[in-house]
């Protein structure tokens, strides 16, 4: 990874809880103070620079939908510069009943933070998903980010959460 890690912060969006159980549980398998885990509804554009590395969690709803708080939020996010800035996401979705639509959010943020200068990273394996079409779905096969399902493969989840933390500290040689 470019540069010194300044610190981590860790910016989500959760209407059920899930998104933000999972946030904290990443935060804690990395170190990242509370202060620096933050809804995104109470986020300004500043948050996502003042950090050289940022992991963002958002879930898909419906026909690939982002979460209420990051759709509120979309407009502004668009105009955000990512230069310089490394962003992992994670993301949830129902592979089975929006099959057509698994983790869209991942990739909807994802396509945002390239365009605009940042550097993703933190690609995920689609093995072990049943899925038709994904917008998470990056250029080299791989989701932009750690997909879950807890819905359909809840038993799974933190598994491939402990293996995606391990992944990002190698990733980011800490």
């Amino acid at each position: 990874m470019d540069g010194k890690i300044k610190s981590i912060s860790i910016i989500y969006g959760s209407d059920s809880g899930a998104t933000e159980e999972i946030a904290k549980t990443i935060g804690r398998k990395l170190n990242v103070k509370n202060n620096l885990i933050k809804e995104v509804s109470r986020c300004n554009s500043e948050d996502f620079t003042k950090y050289n590395i940022i992991i963002l969690g958002v879930s898909t709803w419906y026909i690939g939908d982002l979460q209420n708080d990051w759709d509120d939020y979309f407009a502004e996010f668009e105009k955000i510069n990512f230069e310089g800035v490394n962003i992992c996401i994670f993301g949830l979705g129902d592979q089975y009943g929006y099959s057509y639509n698994y983790v869209d959010g991942i990739g909807i943020l994802a396509e945002v933070i390239i365009s605009n200068g940042g550097k993703v990273f933190g690609y995920w394996p689609n093995k072990g998903y049943e899925f038709d079409e994904s917008r998470g779905i990056a250029a080299n096969g791989m989701f932009y980010g750690l997909a879950l399902d807890e819905d359909n493969q809840p038993e799974l989840s933190q598994k491939r959460i402990e293996d995606w933390v391990v992944k990002i500290k190698d990733e980011l040689g800490i």
